[in-house]
């Protein structure tokens, strides 16, 4: 295991060396003029020159990518003119519209994106896995079918569409649910949770749906192999072979297929978080594109880059601790 560990965190680092290389060269060597992206389009020749020598963008590029590296973990001095601002690592670099820190604005924006993910995810990991097993225990039966056929429609259907549903629904035709008006989890825990449960309902029904299908297919193929069909040979009742024996190992490629979807939910929902209007760093990146704001896109790409990573990372760890075969191959 100690190994398997090691390999699997070298790995992650790796993986976010290259992610961070790749991501500079597209958004900050492939665009052309910076410059003029930074201080928009009716600054002067003079103005552009200016600020190219204060984003110190005459350099060579290696420098520049070192100056980034150079931010990331120590922290990097940018001049404004009339004087010098320190941004403190993990420094991701300044806005060009607001001139604040990229790392304290994605900060400011992660709690309501990390409080979306985690909440769908509960829901909608108890919902396809809980699916998928209903379907297994049902199989060839009338219930199998239905739940196939509405995992299918909710794999079909885009999260805009069940979410304005859900609105004309449950808000505005029952008004059962409030529509959401985030509030922090530190101000009022109630009401924090009231508000999110529409857009946590609108993501686990469409996200549970290929956890279900997994969780089915995987639980089926666990059940063919030769130990399950000896501990049936053993009289082992169904109840304990499928929740005691064949759940652990089948688990597995859920908990991978989990690990993405979190990592990437963290990254920002954007569909989501603009149609209940969530202030999280998916409706952040929206507007960073909209003003080609670079220093706030390469910052939340790695941002999201890193938590896949990480996510894949506890996944393997999780996967290992289910299924030992994991730590051979």
């Amino acid at each position: 295991m100690k190994w398997f560990l090691l390999r699997r965190l070298g790995g992650a680092v790796l993986v976010l060396f290259v992610l961070s290389v790749v991501v500079y060269a597209v958004f900050y060597v492939a665009p052309g003029n910076v410059a003029q992206i930074a201080c928009g389009p009716r600054c002067s020749p003079a103005q552009v020159a200016q600020v190219s020598e204060q984003l110190n963008l005459g350099d060579p590029l290696y420098v520049q990518y070192a100056h980034f590296l150079q931010g990331l973990f120590a922290g990097r001095d940018y001049s404004t003119g009339t004087g010098v601002l320190h941004c403190q690592a993990p420094c991701l670099g300044l806005s060009y519209q607001s001139d604040q820190q990229v790392t304290e604005l994605i900060l400011a924006k992660l709690p309501a994106t990390a409080s979306l993910a985690l909440g769908a995810f509960v829901l909608w990991m108890l919902l396809g896995v809980g699916t998928g097993l209903l379907s297994v225990w049902r199989r060839g039966r009338p219930t199998e079918r239905i739940l196939t056929w509405i995992t299918l429609a909710g794999m079909a259907t885009p999260v805009f569409v069940i979410g304005l549903l859900l609105i004309i629904i449950l808000v505005t035709a029952l008004q059962i649910l409030p529509f959401p008006d985030y509030v922090p989890l530190t101000e009022d825990p109630e009401q924090w949770a009231w508000n999110l449960l529409l857009p946590w309902i609108s993501l686990a029904l469409v996200s549970a749906a290929p956890y279900a299908r997994m969780t089915r297919a995987s639980m089926l193929e666990t059940l063919a192999e030769d130990h399950v069909r000896t501990f049936r040979a053993y009289g082992v009742g169904e109840r304990a072979l499928v929740g005691r024996h064949a759940l652990r190992g089948a688990l597995a490629p859920v908990i991978a297929l989990g690990a993405l979807d979190i990592g990437s939910m963290f990254g920002g929902a954007v569909l989501t978080e603009s149609l209940f209007g969530i202030p999280g760093v998916g409706r952040e990146l929206v507007d960073a594109v909209k003003h080609v704001d670079l220093p706030v896109v390469v910052g939340l790409v790695l941002v999201t880059g890193f938590f896949v990573v990480l996510a894949n990372a506890v996944a393997d760890i999780l996967q290992a601790m289910a299924d030992r075969r994991v730590v051979l191959a």
